[in-house]
């Protein structure tokens, strides 16, 4: 990725705060910490959850300390912290991207992709960053030889013309609560916006296997067993391990008797749970779990949904949107769709230190499509956000008031 953006002309400026091991590792932690830096904030409302966990990376961008951040998401990385922090985030389709010596939790899932301001910076940084790399065979799976569409070019203000865009109602009636209200509304209001702008709107494009996948653990199973047998690959592929760590189970009890990590008031249970499973992805029982993953994610998710309608995409407000596309690897691209209102009820965050709902708190609309379909979705989001220009609506109530001069010898 470095050389890449690097290549590109890119000046990187530093890292960012991720929520500790990707949010894949307690059930009782909080986004946005780690055990180095610390807990990071969104800029919207003060104690704003930066969701996860991709944290610090929206939270930079946000507020404009860099062009664009790089996030990476396995299940909703990239777009929820795009979501709450007013941003662009375009989740690309497993492959598109090197996942090499990045840390993983999932070969299945994993991907890396930009955050930006603008749907147009975003095309930007994914032409940079996208493409084949030896390092990563997943990435040999990129159409036509490795040729890539152009992203910057896609960004088309008459995308919608003639395009037929689904809405999988049955995902926002089962998972909307009592703070959905707003989110909803502004759905509604971003439908008639692109209906206007030349789509075909096909209500009830459902998820026909949505129901039954609240009660399956057929994910669980597979990210366990891909992230014993990926953690692994990774630390014997570093040229320098200080700690010797290579396996889950050391690192589990590195964590748990290192007082940065704050063990056990931020539990080590998702890895307790991958470690009680005991099998990893070479087992035969990874395959059943697997195909169960691509059943839910493609004839009864999103590629089934999209095929059975004739669809170029589906929509839903982006806090919806992740885990169905997860599962077989397909690209998002969300954009601002509104704000909760300056009078929203504060819902706070399970350790009860984080903001997660509450007044002027940013959220997004997603489009979602096929494998390696980013050209498509980046023109849809285009020209949404140039219709709407949503992230001018509300400004956060923390802004920088440094400059890069002000810390970096010029």
């Amino acid at each position: 990725m470095a050389a890449k953006l690097r290549k590109a002309g890119v000046v990187i400026l530093g890292k960012t705060n991720l929520s500790q091991w990707a949010n894949y590792r307690s059930n009782n932690s909080s986004n946005g910490w780690s055990a180095t830096t610390g807990q990071a904030y969104a800029a919207y409302y003060p104690m704003e959850d930066p969701s996860g966990s991709s944290s610090g990376s929206g939270v930079a961008s946000s507020v404009g300390l860099a062009l664009a951040t790089l996030g990476t998401e396995t299940s909703g990385s990239i777009l929820s912290p795009s979501d709450v922090n007013n941003l662009v985030g375009i989740k690309p389709t497993v492959g598109l991207t090197s996942r090499y010596l990045v840390i993983p939790i999932s070969e299945h899932q994993d991907t890396i992709g930009p955050m930006t301001r603008t749907v147009k910076d975003a095309a930007y940084i994914l032409q940079a960053i996208a493409g084949v790399d030896s390092g990563d065979n997943y990435t040999s799976a990129i159409p036509n030889n490795g040729v890539l569409p152009d992203y910057v070019a896609a960004c088309n203000f008459s995308a919608f013309s003639g395009a037929r865009i689904g809405i999988a109602r049955n995902v926002i009636d089962i998972w909307a609560d009592n703070s959905s209200g707003p989110v909803l509304t502004a759905f509604d209001s971003a439908i008639e916006t692109i209906r206007k702008a030349g789509a075909t709107i096909v209500d009830n494009a459902n998820f026909t296997g949505f129901q039954a996948w609240q009660k399956d653990n057929n994910e669980t199973l597979v990210l366990n067993a891909d992230f014993i047998s990926n953690l692994h690959t990774y630390f014997t592929e570093l040229s320098y391990n200080p700690t010797g760590i290579e396996t889950l189970a050391e690192l589990r009890n590195y964590t748990q008797s290192n007082p940065l990590e704050e063990y056990p008031s931020r539990d080590t249970a998702v890895w307790d749970d991958a470690l009680t499973q005991g099998w990893n992805n070479t087992d035969p029982r990874f395959w059943a779990a697997y195909q169960a993953n691509l059943y839910y994610g493609g004839e009864g998710g999103i590629l089934g949904a999209l095929q059975r309608n004739k669809l170029d995409a589906i929509i839903l407000p982006t806090q919806f949107s992740p885990s169905i596309p997860a599962l077989v690897g397909s690209p998002v691209v969300t954009v601002p769709m509104g704000f909760y209102p300056a009078n929203e009820t504060v819902v706070m965050n399970r350790r009860g230190t984080l903001v997660a709902v509450g007044p002027n708190i940013p959220f997004g609309l997603s489009f979602m499509g096929a494998r390696f379909g980013e050209a498509e979705l980046i023109g849809f989001a285009y020209a949404y956000e140039q219709r709407t220009m949503h992230r001018n609506d509300v400004q956060p109530f923390l802004t920088p008031n440094i400059e890069l001069a002000d810390v970096v010898g010029m």
